[in-house]
């Protein structure tokens, strides 16, 4: 088939169910799980279990060297329609770009699938646009924390299960933006989740060990009320909790809401859509950044932005010798509220 240019993950699935090939692929970017999800969906579904025997080659890349592969890529099925060789983590194959003479005249019936994790091809390159013209190129690429929520929404949905805002915030706060340790997590909150069921913050907490009522999200929340109580209760919390709540990890997450806080402000239209679509949140969350608002003007705001940056360097070690985090903490804290 003729080539195409980047597609999404949906559609590039899509297109697999609907046995829609092409003769190379180069699944690139710093997002592993979309690049392992599409290149195991090619080998466990192109050939079935009898033509696999024959026609089907996975190698890594730092065990083989290109004129090796080029050679198997030229071989012609035995009783199919296609032989299929993936080259996994591709990165640690030397002069992959050598593949572009096979590239630009590419045998119909193999499938060529590249697996190149944790970055991309430079697509200024000639042995990218080759791919461009005679195969397909899919990016994978890291998706921003604000974006996980969502995409975990996503997922479940897919699974016949939903969850709940603050459940979603949770798992991302606590798991980051990787993935594949998200998707990990969530199969195993899955395990014993009826079809149809709402996963809570509730069954996270009982379930992964997360605090739904001491975490970022829940400190970010009572400083924006200016809940000195409350804040100070999450904070003891973390200092008696170091491992799981270290000051590198929270100063980012309130960087972020403060900063969020800042573009309130300055957004004109105050209305509950235009605000979260300033800020990248659901609208559900949007009184939480009003309240701030409230309690933060500007140049109150402004300062906050300093103290942050101020213990972000101390947090480094930076005219910081002895303080342990969860002083550091109480500290940040109190001059944010005071």
């Amino acid at each position: 088939m003729a080539g195409k240019n980047e597609i999404g993950f949906d559609t590039l699935l899509q297109d697999l169910k609907n046995r829609i090939y092409y003769p190379v692929y180069l699944l690139h970017g710093e997002e592993s799980y979309f690049i392992d999800e599409i290149s195991d969906y090619i080998e466990q579904n192109l050939l079935n279990e009898q033509e696999k025997e024959f026609n089907q080659t996975i190698v890594y890349g730092k065990d083989s060297n290109v004129p090796t592969l080029i050679s198997y890529a030229k071989r012609f099925p035995m009783m199919a329609n296609y032989q299929l060789l993936i080259i996994k983590e591709a990165q640690d194959l030397d002069k992959l770009e050598e593949f572009q003479g096979y590239v630009e005249n590419p045998v119909q019936s193999t499938i060529l699938v590249i697996c190149y994790k944790y970055g991309k091809l430079d697509k200024r390159k000639s042995f990218y646009k080759a791919i461009e013209k005679n195969g397909l190129a899919f990016e994978s690429a890291r998706l921003y924390d604000n974006k996980i929520p969502e995409w975990i929404h996503d997922y479940l949905k897919k699974k016949n299960c939903t969850i709940t805002h603050k459940a979603a915030f949770l798992l991302t706060e606590f798991l980051g933006n990787d993935l594949s340790k998200v998707v990990n997590e969530l199969n195993k909150l899955l395990i014993n989740v009826k079809e149809g069921s709402e996963i809570t913050e509730d069954y996270v907490e009982r379930n992964i060990g997360i605090s739904k009522d001491f975490n970022v999200f829940e400190l970010q929340k009572a400083i924006g009320k200016k809940d000195v109580y409350k804040a100070n209760q999450i904070i003891r919390y973390f200092a008696a909790n170091p491992r799981e709540n270290p000051l590198v990890k929270v100063i980012p997450i309130l960087y972020s809401y403060f900063s969020k806080v800042l573009i309130y402000h300055c957004t004109s239209d105050k209305s509950t859509i235009s605000i979260a679509s300033a800020l990248s949140v659901k609208p559900f969350f949007v009184p939480d950044y009003q309240v701030a608002a409230k309690n933060f003007p500007l140049n109150k705001l402004v300062k906050i932005i300093g103290i942050l940056r101020e213990y972000d360097l101390k947090s480094k070690g930076v005219e910081n010798v002895s303080v342990t985090d969860g002083e550091l903490m109480k500290e940040m804290i109190f001059k944010m509220l005071h």
